[in-house]
C-alpha cells in the first residue's frame, strides 16, 4: 500500500496525506502463533495491511540490513527454496539461521551461508548494494504467509514510530499484526513488540474494532515496558540468546526503540525493499 502524496506548493516539497480511499482503520487483529498466520492464505487480504514482527531476530536484522544499504531481501520459506533462488540471484548473499545459528554446509549439502541472523553481521561493508536471500525459523515463513495482503510491512522495536506514523497516514481498513513466534509456539518478545505498536497508536484506536489478542499484547507491553530486557530474560528466545556469548549482544540491539525512520515493505513478488 503506497500512501498518496501531494505537492505542498507553499514549501515546494512532497508530503503524505491521509488515504482518501479508506474510511479509516476499522479493525486490528493480532496473530500470536504460527498456526494463525499459516491460515492467512485462506483469507481475503485485499483490504488488509499485515505488519510482521520477529523481534529476535529476523525483522530486527532486516532493518539493520536496510539501514546499512542492502538493496533487497527475498525471504524464503526454507533452505531448499533459498538455494534454488540463488540460481536466479547468483550474486546475492545467503543469510539465515536454524536454532539461532548460521546455516552451515551440513544443512545444505555443502554450501555455507554468508550470514546468519544477527543484526551485527549485516554491516555496511557486507551488505551495501547487495541483494540477500534469507531464511529463518519463523520470520520468513510469517512474511510469506502474508502474501496477498494489500501491503506487508516489516516491524521491530527499531522502527515502531515509523510504523505507527505510516498506519496513521495510510489508514488501512484492516490491520493485522503478525507475531512470528518460535517454532510453533508464541514468542513473548513478538507479543511485546505488537503491544508496543498498539500502545503507540493510543487514542487513535478509539472506535476501532480490536480483537482480544490485541488487548492482551497491549497489557503485556504495559506491564513490561519499564524493563524490556529484564522481561526477556524470562522468555525462551531471550534466555537462549543471552546464554550464548556470541549472540547475547543481539538482544539489547533488537529492543532499542526508534533507531530507524523507515518501514521496509514486501511487494507482490515477495521481495522486500526499504521504502
Amino acid at each position: 500500500m503506497t500512501c498518496p502524496l501531494v505537492e505542498d506548493l507553499e514549501f515546494g516539497r512532497w508530503q503524505f496525506i491521509p488515504n482518501a480511499v479508506s474510511s479509516g482503520v476499522r479493525s486490528i487483529d493480532v496473530l500470536l502463533v504460527p498456526a494463525e498466520f499459516q491460515r492467512l492464505p485462506e483469507r481475503d487480504l485485499s483490504r488488509t495491511v499485515c505488519v510482521v514482527f520477529d523481534i529476535l531476530r529476523a525483522t530486527s536484522t532486516m532493518l539493520e540490513a536496510f539501514a546499512n544499504g542492502a538493496a533487497a531481501i527475498r525471504p524464503a520459506v526454507d533452505i531448499p527454496e533459498a538455494l534454488a533462488w540463488h540460481h536466479e540471484w547468483p550474486d546475492a548473499l545467503l543469510a539465515g539461521e536454524r536454532e539461532g545459528l548460521r546455516i552451515g554446509p551440513e544443512l545444505t549439502g555443502g554450501i555455507a551461508f554468508d550470514l546468519g541472523n544477527s543484526p551485527r553481521e549485516f554491516t555496511a561493508e557486507r551488505v551495501r548494494n547487495r541483494r540477500i536471500l534469507m531464511t529463518t525459523s519463523n520470520g520468513t515463513r510469517a512474511l510469506r504467509a502474508c502474501q496477498g495482503a494489500s501491503a506487508i510491512w516489516i516491524a521491530s522495536f527499531g522502527n515502531l514510530a515509523a510504523v505507527a506514523d505510516r498506519i496513521l497516514w495510510c489508514q488501512p481498513e484492516e490491520l493485522i499484526l503478525v507475531c512470528s513466534g518460535t517454532l510453533e509456539s508464541l514468542a513473548y518478545e513478538d507479543v511485546l513488540g505488537a503491544g508496543a505498536l498498539i500502545d503507540r497508536l493510543g487514542s487513535e484506536l478509539d472506535g476501532v474494532r480490536v480483537n482480544d489478542s490485541a488487548h492482551l499484547v497491549r497489557h503485556a507491553f504495559e506491564s513490561a515496558k519499564s524493563n524490556l530486557l529484564g522481561a526477556l530474560t524470562a522468555s525462551r528466545n531471550g534466555r537462549r540468546l543471552l546464554s550464548l556469548p556470541e549472540l547475547a549482544a543481539d538482544v539489547p540491539i533488537c529492543l532499542t526503540p526508534d533507531r530507524f525512520d523507515f518501514v521496509p515493505e514486501m511487494d507482490s513478488l515477495g521481495v522486500i525493499r526499504r521504502q
